[in-house]
This record gives C-alpha cells, sequence and structure tokens, in this order.
C-alpha cells in the first residue's frame, strides 16, 4: 500500500481508526492476533554442534580422517595420532571463526523503540512498541524513535534523521501533504515516518500504518536472510584446488592399488604405500596455513584502520573489480561546510576542513581577504551568526556542531572570521524573538535590538523565498531597490551554486520600530533586504580523489551508489574522479525501477552514479555487477545497506558512523570511515594473494617431490620396491621443514607494481601463469634426485633407515633452496634473499630443528632416522641445491615463463 499518496482522512478510513480518540483496547488485542507483535523476527540459530559438524566436511578433512583410520588399520598409530591432531587443528581453527555468528537481526531489534506514546480512550498513554498495532496514533517528539512505519497526521517543524535508512546526510522535513505521484522515492516521502528513524526536531502526530515485518525495515530484515552470501574468491580457488588435489590423490592411490595387484604384492604394504601417496600428495597444513596467512594480513590490516570481520575477505579485496561506494562519510567528510558565498555582488571562496573554525577567505582572483573589514561580507556573516541555533562544540581537540548540520555549517564559516553568536550579541546586541523554522515557510528569523537602538529582523532560508519577500538588494556596500535587473546577480548566484551542487542559503534582514514587535510572524517576515547567498556543501575528503585514481590505474571501478540527489552525487563524482566522461551515466532509482535485471545487467556496465535509491535498488546493483562477472566490493554504513553488504562479495562497513547491522552484516570495517583505507586494503589483499600463490607453489612443489620420489622407487625398484620416505618423514616436511618458511612467505613484502595491474579474474584459479607447470617440472626433478640419492644410498650398503634419511634431507635442502625461487614472480637472481627478515630465520629454524631430528633419539624412535655423515650431509646439500639454481638459470637467460 502506498500510504503516501492516500490523504489522512483516507488513510485513517482505511485502517478504521481515530483521530482524536485512537484504538479501543478490544480493537487493539485484536489486532495483535491479526498481525502479531511489532517485532522484526530472524532466523534461527543454528545448533554449535550442527556447526563443528559442518567443519567436517571438507574434502581435504575427509581424505585425512580415511588416511588416519587405515593407520590405525595398519597398526601405525603414531601415523594415526600425527594425522588426527593435523585434522582436529583445521577443524577447531574453522570452528572458531563459524562459531562468531551474525548478530544482524539483534542489532536490527535494538533500534526499535521501546515504548511510544499512544492516544488510547482520547488519552495519550506510553505503550509498549512491541504492541503498537496499524491504526494506533502514535506522538512523536524530539529525541524520540519512530516505533512503526507512520503516515504523518501532523508535523510541527518536523525534522527526522533517516540517514541510516535513506543514506541522506541531512535530516528529512517532513509535512502532512498528500503526494499523488504514483512511484516516490523513500527519500522523498515526506508525509511519513519510518520504524527506527529518529526525530531530530519539532514534533507530530501519526497513524500507524505498517508494524514488524510489514514496515521499511522489516523489508531490510527480510532481504537480509534472504541474501546469499557468496563464497569469496579465495574460498572458491581453494575449493577448486582442494578438488584437483583430492582427484590427483585418488588417480594415484588407485594406480597403486592396480599395479601392486598386479605384481602379487601384500594388502598390508599396498595399504602402507597408498597410505604414504596420500600423505604425501595433501598439503595438511594448507587451511591451517591459509587461516594465518589471512590472520597476518588482518593484523597489517588494523594498522591501516580496516578491521577484518570474516578472515576470507582480507584477500577478496585484492580480487576486487568494483567498488560500489555510499557518498556520504565515505568519499565526502559528512560535515556540511560553506565553500562559496556570494554577498555585496561579488564572490568568495572559503578555504577550511570540516568544523575546524579555521580557513581563509578568497575574492574571486584568489586573493585573501579580511572578512571583517570587507563590509557586505562582515555584514552577512554577523547575521549568519546571530539568526542561528547551531552550536560549534569541542573535545579532545576535535571540533563537531550540535544543531542542523547546514546551521552548523553557517556557524563555523562565521567563527572562521572570528564572529561567533555570543560575540554578535557581547557587543550589545539584544535577541528580543526567534521564530523557528518550518518546511511551510522554508525560513527561520530572530527579532535583535541593536547597539545603536534600532531594531532589526534577520531571516535565513531558500534563497527563491527570501528574494521573493524582499523589497531591496545589499550590493557595492548600500541597499537598492529590487527590481528584475538588481534581482538579477542573485538569481545567477543560486543557478551558479545549484549548478555546482552546493545546497544554498540566503540571508536578509529589515529594520523594524518597537512598535512592530507586537506584528504577526507573517507580516514581520516581510520587507526584507537581501544580504547574500551561503554555498554549502558536503565536500570530498581530501585524499580520496588521489585513492579514486590509484583505483582507476589498479583496473578496478569506482562507483558511488547514494540516497542523495543524482545533481549532488554528479558533481561530487566529477569532482572526485569517480565520472570521468560523459559516457558514464548517472541513474535515478526511479529509473532503476524502470529496467528489467537484463537491462539492469547491460547499464550497470557504464553507470558510475546511482542516486536516490533504495535498499532494494542496492541488492539489485550488486547482484547485476556480479552477473556480469564482476568482484563486487560494497560500502555503506545505514541499515538500508545491510542487505547489500551481505550479497557483495565483500561487505564493507563504517566503524565511526555505520550502524550495527550494517558492521553485523559486513566483512570489513573500516576505522576511520575513509575510502581511502579501502585502496589500502585492496593493496594488502592483493599481497595476500601473490603471497599466497607463492605458498601454494612451495607446498605442492614438495608435495610432488614426495609423491614422484614415492613413485619412482614404486615404478623403478621392480618387484620389491621400498619406501623413499615414511609417512611421518613427509608429515614433517609438509609442516615443519617446508611448513614453516612458507609461513614467513605470508607476510613477504609485495611485488613491484602492485597496483599498475589488472585485478585477478574471479574465475583465475591459483596456476595461473604457468604456475602449474613449473610446480610439476621443479616438482618431478626434485623428486627424481630424492630417489636417486636413496637408491645410491642402499646400492652402498647402507640400511633402509639410513637412506631413508638421506631422501629425507634431500627433500628438505632441496625445499629449502625453493622456497626462495618461489617468493618472486621474476626470478631467484633478482630479488635479494635479505628482504624478508621472518623467512631467513623461519629456514634457518627449520633447518636446525630438522638438523636435530636426525641427530637426536627422538628422530630414531618415532621417525626412523639415522644420523647422517658429515660428508654425505654435504653431498646432499649440494645435490639439493641444483634443481633451483639450474632451472632458474634458464628461467633468467632464456625468458622461459613455464620454468
Amino acid at each position: 500500500m502506498k500510504w503516501y499518496s492516500l490523504s489522512v482522512e483516507e488513510a485513517i478510513d482505511k485502517l478504521e481508526s481515530d483521530e482524536l480518540t485512537g484504538l479501543s483496547k478490544d480493537i487493539s488485542s485484536a489486532r495483535i492476533d491479526q498481525y502479531g507483535l511489532n517485532e522484526l523476527s530472524g532466523e534461527e540459530k543454528t545448533p554449535w554442534y550442527v556447526l563443528l559438524f559442518n567443519q567436517l566436511k571438507s574434502p581435504l578433512i575427509v581424505i585425512l580422517f580415511i588416511g588416519a583410520l587405515l593407520s590405525v588399520y595398519t597398526g601405525h598409530m603414531i601415523d594415526a595420532i600425527a594425522i588426527t591432531v593435523i585434522v582436529l587443528i583445521n577443524v577447531l581453527i574453522s570452528f572458531v571463526q563459524e562459531i562468531n555468528m551474525q548478530k544482524s537481526m539483534d542489532s536490527l531489534n535494538d533500534m526499535s523503540a521501546p515504548t511510544a506514546l499512544v492516544r488510547s480512550g482520547g488519552e495519550w498513554c506510553k505503550k509498549l512498541a512491541s504492541n503498537i498495532v496499524p491504526g494506533d496514533i502514535v506522538k512523536l517528539d524530539t529525541g524520540s524513535i519512530v516505533p512503526a512505519d507512520m503516515r504523518l497526521i501532523e508535523a510541527t517543524q518536523l525534522q527526522i534523521d533517516e540517514a541510516a535508512l535513506t543514506g541522506e546526510s541531512v535530516p528529512s522535513e517532513k509535512d502532512t501533504a498528500t503526494i499523488r505521484e504514483t512511484e516516490v522515492p523513500l527519500g522523498d516521502q515526506l508525509n511519513m515516518a519510518f520504524m527506527g528513524t529518529i526525530v531530530s526536531t519539532g514534533h507530530g502526530i501519526g497513524l500507524v500504518v505498517g508494524t514488524g515485518m510489514d514496515t521499511q525495515m522489516g523489508q531490510i530484515a527480510t532481504m537480509l536472510y534472504s541474501a546469499e552470501e557468496t563464497k569469496t574468491p579465495m574460498q572458491q580457488r581453494v575449493d577448486a584446488l582442494s578438488r584437483i588435489l583430492i582427484a590427483a590423490a585418488l588417480i594415484i592411490v588407485a594406480a597403486i592399488i592396480g599395479i601392486g595387484i598386479h605384481q602379487g604384492m601384500d594388502w598390508i604394504e599396498i595399504v602402507n604405500t597408498g597410505i604414504s601417496l596420500t600423505v604425501a600428495a595433501i598439503p595438511e597444513g594448507l587451511v591451517t596455513v591459509v587461516t594465518i596467512v589471512l590472520t597476518l594480513g588482518a593484523k597489517r590490516m588494523v594498522v591501516n584502520k580496516a578491521l577484518t570481520r570474516k578472515l576470507a575477505s582480507v584477500e577478496t579485496l585484492g580480487s576486487s573489480t568494483v567498488i560500489c561506494s555510499d557518498k556520504t562519510g565515505t568519499l565526502t567528510q559528512n560535515k556540511m561546510q560553506v565553500l562559496s558565498i556570494y554577498s555585496g555582488g561579488d564572490y568568495f571562496s572559503v578555504t577550511g576542513e570540516g568544523y575546524e573554525p579555521v580557513g581563509d577567505f578568497l575574492d574571486a582572483s584568489g586573493t585573501k581577504v579580511d572578512a571583517q573589514e570587507t563590509r557586505s561580507l562582515s555584514h552577512l556573516l554577523k547575521m549568519s551568526a546571530a539568526c542561528n541555533d547551531a552550536i560549534i562544540v569541542s573535545e579532545n581537540g576535535r571540533h563537531g556542531i550540535q544543531g542542523m548540520p547546514t546551521e552548523g555549517a553557517l556557524a563555523v564559516v562565521a567563527a572562521k572570521a572570528g564572529i561567533t553568536k555570543q560575540s554578535v550579541l557581547d557587543e550589545g546586541s539584544e535577541l528580543l524573538k526567534s521564530f523557528p523554522f518550518d518546511s511551510t515557510r522554508k525560513l527561520m528569523s530572530i527579532v535583535a535590538k541593536a547597539t545603536d537602538g534600532n531594531y532589526y529582523l534577520v531571516a535565513k532560508g531558500a534563497p527563491d523565498v527570501i528574494l521573493k519577500r524582499s523589497v531591496s538588494v545589499f550590493s557595492n556596500n548600500e541597499s537598492h531597490s529590487l527590481t528584475e535587473e538588481s534581482a538579477q546577480p542573485a538569481l545567477d548566484a543560486m543557478h551558479r551554486f545549484s549548478a555546482r551542487a552546493l545546497r544554498t542559503l540566503a540571508v536578509a534582514f529589515k529594520q523594524i520600530d518597537e512598535t512592530d514587535l507586537d506584528k504577526p510572524q507573517e507580516e514581520l517576515e516581510s520587507g526584507f533586504t537581501f544580504l547574500g547567498i551561503h554555498g554549502i556543501m558536503d565536500p570530498p575528503r581530501i585524499e580520496v580523489p588521489v585513492a579514486v585514481d590509484e583505483c582507476h590505474t589498479a583496473g578496478i571501478r569506482t562507483v558511488m551508489i547514494t540516497g542523495d540527489h543524482a545533481g549532488t552525487a554528479e558533481a561530487i563524482a566529477k569532482q572526485i574522479g569517480v565520472k570521468r566522461n560523459d559516457n558514464e551515466h548517472v541513474i535515478t532509482g526511479t529509473e532503476l525501477d524502470a529496467l528489467s535485471d537484463k537491462a539492469l545487467e547491460e547499464s550497470v556496465k557504464n553507470t558510475v552514479v546511482f542516486a536516490r535509491v533504495t535498499p532494494k535498488h542496492k541488492l539489485r546493483i550488486v547482484k547485476a555487477l556480479q552477473s556480469n562477472g564482476e568482484v563486487v566490493a560494497m560500502t555503506g554504513d545505514g541499515v538500508n545497506d545491510a542487505p547489500a553488504l551481505r550479497s557483495a562479495n565483500i561487505g564493507v562497513a563504517m566503524g565511526i558512523t555505520g550502524t550495527d547491522v550494517a558492521k553485523d552484516a559486513a566483512d570489513l570495517i573500516l576505522l576511520d570511515d575513509n575510502f581511502s583505507t579501502i585502496v589500502k586494503a585492496v593493496r594488502e589483499g592483493r599481497r595476500i594473494y601473490d603471497n599466497m600463490r607463492k605458498f601454494i607453489r612451495q607446498a605442492l612443489t614438495a608435495n610432488v617431490s614426495e609423491v614422484s620420489a614415492l613413485l619412482f622407487a614404486f615404478l623403478l625398484m621392480g618387484d620389491d620396491p621400498l619406501l623413499t620416505l615414511a609417512p611421518l618423514m613427509i608429515l614433517w616436511v609438509n609442516l615443519v621443514s617446508d611448513g614453516i618458511p612458507a609461513l614467513a612467505l605470508g607476510v613477504d613484502n609485495e611485488e613491484p607494481g602492485i597496483m599498475q595491474r589488472k585485478p585477478v579474474a574471479g574465475n583465475e584459479g591459483f596456476f595461473a601463469d604457468s604456475l602449474a607447470s613449473k610446480i610439476v617440472l621443479r616438482g618431478l626433478v626434485m623428486g627424481f634426485i630424492t630417489y636417486y640419492l636413496f637408491q645410491v644410498a642402499l646400492d652402498n650398503g647402507a640400511t633402509l633407515a639410513y637412506a631413508q634419511t638421506v631422501a629425507f634431507m634431500t627433500l628438505i635442502f632441496g625445499q629449502i633452496f625453493h622456497i626462495f625461487d618461489a617468493r618472486t614472480f621474476t626470478s631467484l637472481f633478482r630479488r635479494s634473499p635479505f628482504s624478508n627478515k621472518y623467512l631467513l630465520v623461519a629456514v634457518a629454524g627449520s633447518l636446525l630443528l630438522s638438523l636435530g631430528l636426525i641427530y637426536s633419539p627422538l628422530g630414531s624412535l618415532v621417525f626412523g632416522t639415522e644420523p647422517l655423515q658429515f660428508k654425505h650431509l654435504l653431498m646432499v646439500f649440494c645435490i639439493a641445491a641444483l634443481p633451483t639454481f639450474v632451472l632458474s638459470g634458464l628461467k633468467e637467460v632464456f625468458r622461459l615463463k613455464w620454468v
């Protein structure tokens, strides 16, 4: 039902209510049964034990668990315990992440009003907001939370802050006039009040037309929980990698079983070999390492003012192709400022930032002027300060305002000239009367007695209204009768400011007699002398244009999605570089409604600004972009942003101005509400993705080496093959000697030109850019050398344990050398090995632990190793270095990408 299109009488009649008496208790009770309680219903929470069980569904976990059971069956209890510990670590880490469930619905309910003033039997009485029903008559006062969706019956200077719902930075001025248009955006429904919004000033009475899930807030709740959370690119790539690894492991094991049966091997021997190959093929620490690397990245992001709620999102920003950003407070400062002034026939620009009362006044040529010495400007600023209810406040060195944002802007600009309301009054002026602003008059005024004994009325308001009520204009330091010709400069200023999407407030005054003080307000507010116009805007953050340009260079589109008007949004978009040419479009919510989903998918390709949008629109925009294959990062701070934040590939909420609902629905929270922080997070995300690929290259090269070393023995040793490596040796390589240094890759420095390349395609796997060929080639070479030295040791009379120890150390040394090549996308010879101190410490620690293992009784007891002679250790060290240096040399000389 479009309640805004009904008159007050029609709405009351439709709900069978009465403006003067409200609903009776019996009718109210019956309607609670009919409509339900005025509460937002949520999803059932998933029990913790179900969450825990869900962690066991990971294919990697399943195959490792099977390996542990087979180890128990064959009597290899130490192997079984080691594998089980790995499984439990991975499961617990994932479970802890899952248990931190989102509390979006709780936050939505927290925004509801606990009680409200409701008319019952002709009397106002307090009533639980949850018991409010359609048809109730509710009273609204300054500071109260609107308890339900209402059609306004009365509105006296009523302004409601709807920023959390519509995204508008300025409170909405309400009235009761019927709106006969058929399709009206939420922000333009001026005769409606919506659940969860806050009354800024004034008071009113409303007819409840929607409660609970039938409110605008309820619609958002429905969208929030019906919105599908998309898997991040990292999760999709890890899933794909898991499938590849499992397929490879199953194929290898099947081949071993087939060959073993053909050769008449014992079943226990076949199973032992299968377990060894399974352990070798699966990087057991992959899930753990991914979590740790993402956690380290998340800690780095916190330093840069970005708090990660979901670890997978750390990397996702690096893959983002589109950033959909809210305007107010993210791209802009969320602080209304006077940027330009028209006064006395001249134009002035004003410098400064935010509500800091520091700045300069520049004339049209850019020359600094003394505002107090410039008569027309000084006059305008004094009048602006006097006719003002806003107050500048300071806390911990940070300035803010109490009052309306536009009034605050006028108070601040006057303070930049050393003029305040108090200083004007201290000069001897006396404030006698004040007529507050209301949406009908579109102005406010005061009556004051000046130091010269004369009485003045000062007014400020909409320029067109002030000009119509004026009879003269102040120009060239004197008043002139207002004619069509003398009014033209003021009209030009209005158009000029409007073209720049500046909000405008005009100031005027008139001298009155003492006998006029008792005249009606309507009679007093006319016959003004027009003083000038303030051009006001919530300006862009200083660092945003650079950040937007950096995104452009990095191949990331920036799209502005806002509840503000199209003209304002487009002007800001041009200023900060979001809109770069005429081929990039601006679309309003009304225009978006006329587009089918297919047409919208086409339209979003060239649209950079979506203005006057609703929560439903934001969700459609995100889905349309995703349908085009985009990886979408969505920013927001209001309740209205929550469904889109959840549906986006990565939701980014504002930490300062953001509602709890938005924060709970998001993956990342900006602690400084700054768009440039997103760009820093993108850089960090790309670094993390690069480092994940480096880790995967290192880990999988080790796995291929281990598998091939076992396979070479199985294929080349005849009817009685021996295990080149014991299962626990393979676990040690994967988790300690290779795993610890590989972790250090997670904090590796970024590659040169990281923000000059295009985003990684969402469907691009880890093996892009010939990574698979590098892994297979180096792994096979290393595996063959490992088997070869194992065979040489046996041929020279070594025991099986000694030969396995030779193979064990060959593999360890080979991977230590390889890690320095894996950490660069160019060549081992092009990057200093000393640029990552953590890697050097990890390599040294890994070597010491591995050497300690083979030369200690523990290694012999648990892992079956034997101490190596020093000459054999030195030989293994030198030979293990050959694959890395030879292949890297070939790559450097011949520029071979696949080596």
